[in-house]
């Protein structure tokens, strides 16, 4: 071979070279999954509780996320999608919103938010200008989906309002219709009191007496302390009408978990202790939810949480809607996620959809007592036009919420 023809074949190499590079980073790029990636907002730290059985852990509600990030890529590598969580832990005195702000800096289209009210509040409006969304995986608070709602905020958690219609409408089923109230001194246990209230006048149930459990500080742990307690709760709950059941209003776990078998009067106690209406339990194994609490248990060596749970739908419901629409795109999945086609499946037994006046997940409610769920509402005979979950909450006609 010619000088001449060996510079041109060594040429025509050179180029089919450069020319299947470009072509294999071209299938490489495309081959390259969309990211989508999920920042998660939450407190640094545990929840402490009165029951030793029931400390919450370091990461309650940050571990359903995580479960929920690994069960988005089972099927995002299918359709070439990525799901990354952004995690941030919130110290006593960090500033929510700018934490939110960082977030969307490290573009999170959404933030699932474990948050107390006024904080989310906070981070909605901060980052509302930038598209992002935010999901209520924490706050029960009805304001926050009535007259403080917000337009880019969608709640997972469900309301005091829902919580408490289900905890009635079973009471009622089982024709415990006189309560006696007992609700603690601070503003949570107050909103919860109003919540029973309201349940109690919605499904035709009497509340015979209230009373209040001034929260007078002191260790709530002694050596003498279950001798006080035996003495303390009967004599408080002495000399009340004749009642059914006492339901206690308590977020602040100072009083009612001494409640049960320590009243005056052989009586059952259910709200913050005893019978707990809750969106999730351990003890929950219908409809599939066996497997979920194995998988959990297996990731976290612990149990599955409510607050787990609902950061877990959270995460999941975005995994869903990127799944329907085959779109990274936020602002897609945003709006599938509004539409009237949305729904996940969250092993409660029927699909869970969001509820187009204020945002709110539609959701049955367990009631449980610590080692197994009694029951599980909407109770059976309780009716509505449009659908059963409605009955839980606050419905379409008595809604404040405007959103734009």
């Amino acid at each position: 071979m010619s000088k001449e023809a060996w510079e041109e074949v060594s040429l025509a190499l050179q180029w089919w070279a450069i020319a299947s590079c470009v072509l294999l980073t071209a299938a490489s790029a495309a081959a390259e999954p969309v990211e989508i990636r999920i920042g998660y907002l939450g407190p640094a730290g545990f929840r402490p509780s009165l029951s030793l059985l029931q400390q919450g852990a370091d990461n309650d509600g940050l571990a359903g996320a995580r479960l929920a990030i690994e069960d988005n890529s089972t099927t995002g590598r299918f359709l070439d999608q990525r799901f990354t969580l952004d995690e941030v832990r919130l110290k006593k005195d960090d500033d929510a919103a700018a934490a939110a702000n960082a977030l969307a800096d490290r573009k999170a289209g959404f933030i699932v938010a474990d948050l107390a009210a006024d904080d989310l509040l906070k981070v909605a409006d901060a980052v509302r200008e930038r598209g992002v969304v935010l999901l209520n995986a924490g706050a029960t608070d009805d304001r926050l989906r009535e007259e403080d709602c917000r337009s880019n905020v969608l709640h997972i958690a469900p309301t005091r309002s829902m919580l408490a219609d289900a905890l009635a409408q079973y009471l009622v089923w089982k024709q415990w219709k006189r309560w006696l109230l007992v609700s603690g001194s601070h503003p949570p246990d107050q909103l919860y009191a109003d919540a029973l209230r309201r349940a109690a006048a919605r499904f035709g149930a009497k509340i015979v007496q209230e009373r209040t459990f001034e929260d007078k500080g002191g260790a709530r742990r002694t050596d003498s302390g279950v001798t006080l307690i035996q003495r303390q709760m009967p004599a408080f709950t002495q000399s009340a009408p004749a009642y059914d059941v006492l339901v206690a209003a308590d977020e602040s776990e100072v009083f009612a978990l001494y409640l049960p078998y320590r009243t005056w009067d052989a009586r059952p106690v259910a709200g913050s202790a005893g019978l707990v209406p809750t969106s999730w339990d351990a003890a929950h194994d219908q409809w599939g939810a066996i497997q979920l609490q194995n998988r959990f248990v297996k990731l976290n060596a612990r149990r599955m949480t409510a607050r787990d749970m609902q950061a877990w739908t959270a995460v999941r419901m975005i995994g869903e809607a990127a799944s329907r629409t085959k779109s990274g795109d936020a602002k897609t999945i945003t709006t599938f996620l509004k539409s009237p086609n949305f729904e996940i499946a969250a092993f409660k037994g029927q699909p869970l959809t969001l509820r187009d006046w204020n945002r709110q997940l539609r959701q049955p409610i367990l009631l449980a007592d610590g080692r197994m769920v009694v029951s599980v509402s909407p109770q059976e005979g309780f009716l509505h036009q449009t659908s059963e979950l409605d009955t839980l909450g606050v419905d379409r006609p008595e809604s404040k919420c405007k959103l734009n």
